[in-house]
């Protein structure tokens, strides 16, 4: 039972940090690119430009998720690698 209880708790885990990496890297990069070839601040950018931040602070946004779908894709095949020795 506490195997099961443990195993999804990770998974949502797992979950939220493809969830929230994807939202960052939309974010970031989506409002970087929505700025620079259109001057419309959006979402992120929007934010961001209120409280007087660099214009590079999207980029840095968009990386931060890249290192969240990154870090997610590595346990996922950490995971998938040990299932199949199991």
């Amino acid at each position: 039972m506490d195997k099961q209880l443990k195993r999804t708790d990770s998974s949502s885990g797992q979950g939220l940090l493809w969830l929230f990496g994807a939202i960052l890297v939309i974010q970031g990069f989506g409002s970087a690119i929505t700025e620079a070839g259109w001057d419309t601040s959006f979402g992120v950018a929007g934010l961001l430009r209120a409280a007087h931040m660099p214009e590079w602070t999207t980029l840095l946004v968009g990386v931060a998720g890249l290192a969240l779908l990154g870090t997610a894709a590595r346990r996922h095949h950490a995971r998938r690698r040990a299932h199949r020795q199991a």
